[in-house]
């Protein structure tokens, strides 16, 4: 192992202009990697979380509420570019219902909340250098967003990729943006205090945020949630969902045994053998939505005891530097994750919410089902499931990328009478099509005329 991996990595680092705070940031997980932390949670550590409190049970002043909406702030986590999509833009700029962007959702919830209450509400985005451009081009539509004194948005900090063999920065002539890489949303942070963004949150007033990412457009303000927030006294609180079936992968909270703290454990910090157990949902019942609030006094308060270096578990990535050659050189990303934090502060805790605050678009199935009739929009820009979403499957040789989507799927098919789509093949879908019950495609491909129906027999 190289001994000045890490002074080449902070050079690099400084020379581009990242943060002070993030290069301290990276110092410490570079030590961790180094010494052969892996981030790993072993389920001998853990016990399953589940005493937890559902929204629908908690008692909440109407007055308590709207004030502590009034004292909440917006934070969208933007930095995606929906590259599992084939994107090279901000996943937020995808049309998703009509031709509104999820931006342009997100925007309508928030004006929406705060004619309801009154509240000021502030929207504030944290961009990737890659999303920002676009991203505050598209909210320009909506001057009113804007609040005096804070910002629409702050840029997540980057690091340098490390070889996996010597853990120095690895070089990549070809695309040499290709040599850096996010820390992971844990970055939020880092982020927000690094930008002076906290700071302004607080000048302004604000004693509250909620976080969200920003293809979860189920994540609406919600002023039953900010007070109980607000009463709760917490210093942190992640939103949490029932795990059903589809739910046995990802991240989910557990109690550490050592000091009955909640931690976040993702998939990647599970042991193999551990694996099972880990994805039971009966032993742990909750997934985490990373949908959560935190206290702005107390993570300032933390970050000004850490000098800006929040003490998050590492997670180590092993990838390629170019993702999409399997061939080229080894490399370890150093990230974590926002949910995290919740070990981080005494007292954290967690609330069950309902599915319908959980609607994040990962692939084409997703966003097909999010852009159908199974959702109306009500006045508020909320989606409102009109039916249990059906499951959907669509052919990856065909379908995955939504170039590739949105030529086979000019017109989207009606899914309100589906209990599931699977596609096989090459189709493309013309206008009005109804799929209903158990519905299946398959064959090499072909059109789904106009008007028709999709059932389990194909086209009828």
């Amino acid at each position: 192992m190289s001994a000045d991996g890490l002074a080449l990595a902070r050079r690099k680092m400084e020379e581009a202009g990242v943060s002070p705070t993030a290069v301290d940031v990276f110092t410490r997980f570079y030590g961790l990697l180094e010494s052969g932390e892996t981030g790993v949670i072993p389920e001998s550590s853990v016990r399953p979380l589940t005493d937890v409190p559902h929204v629908d049970t908690v008692q909440v002043d109407d007055d308590a509420a709207r004030e502590a909406l009034a004292a909440t702030a917006v934070l969208k986590l933007n930095g995606g570019l929906g590259t599992s999509m084939g994107m090279d833009r901000a996943k937020s700029l995808l049309r998703v219902r009509g031709d509104r962007t999820f931006l342009d959702v997100i925007a309508g919830q928030v004006l929406a909340a705060r004619a309801a209450t009154g509240a000021r509400l502030p929207l504030i985005l944290m961009n990737s250098f890659r999303t920002q451009d676009d991203s505050l081009a598209a909210l320009a539509r909506y001057p009113e967003l804007a609040v005096d004194g804070l910002p629409l948005d702050f840029l997540q900090n980057r690091e340098p990729k490390l070889r996996a063999d010597d853990l120095t920065p690895v070089e990549w002539p070809e695309d040499p943006s290709l040599e850096w890489c996010p820390p992971g949303h844990g970055d939020l942070y880092t982020a927000l205090y690094a930008s002076g963004t906290l700071q302004a949150l607080l000048d302004a007033g604000f004693r509250y945020a909620s976080v969200s990412n920003s293809d979860n457009l189920g994540a609406v303000p919600d002023a039953r949630i900010a007070g109980w927030f607000a009463a709760s006294g917490a210093p942190y609180a992640a939103e949490v969902c029932r795990r059903t079936p589809a739910d046995r992968k990802g991240g989910h909270l557990v109690v550490r045994r050592s000091d009955d703290r909640i931690v976040l454990r993702e998939t990647a910090q599970t042991p193999p053998e551990d694996a099972d157990v880990a994805s039971d949902i009966d032993v742990h019942p909750f997934f985490h939505t990373n949908n959560l609030w935190f206290d702005l006094r107390a993570l300032a308060a933390e970050l000004e005891r850490t000098g800006g270096v929040l003490e998050l578990p590492l997670i180590r990535n092993d990838k390629t530097v170019d993702p999409t050659r399997k061939d080229s050189t080894p490399v370890v990303q150093i990230e974590s994750a926002m949910g995290a934090a919740v070990e981080a502060f005494d007292g954290a805790t967690a609330l069950e919410v309902p599915r319908s605050r959980f609607l994040p678009v990962k692939t084409t199935n997703d966003l097909l089902v999010l852009r159908s009739d199974v959702y109306a929009d009500d006045d508020a820009h909320r989606l409102v499931a009109q039916v249990d979403a059906p499951f959907v499957d669509l052919d990856t040789d065909h379908y995955k990328t939504i170039d590739a989507f949105d030529a086979r799927v000019p017109h989207t098919p009606s899914l309100r009478a589906a209990t599931a789509l699977r596609v096989e093949g090459d189709w493309t879908f013309g206008r009005d099509v109804v799929v209903e019950g158990e519905a299946r495609l398959t064959g090499t491909g072909g059109t789904v005329p106009d008007g028709t129906h999709v059932t389990a027999d194909g086209i009828a």
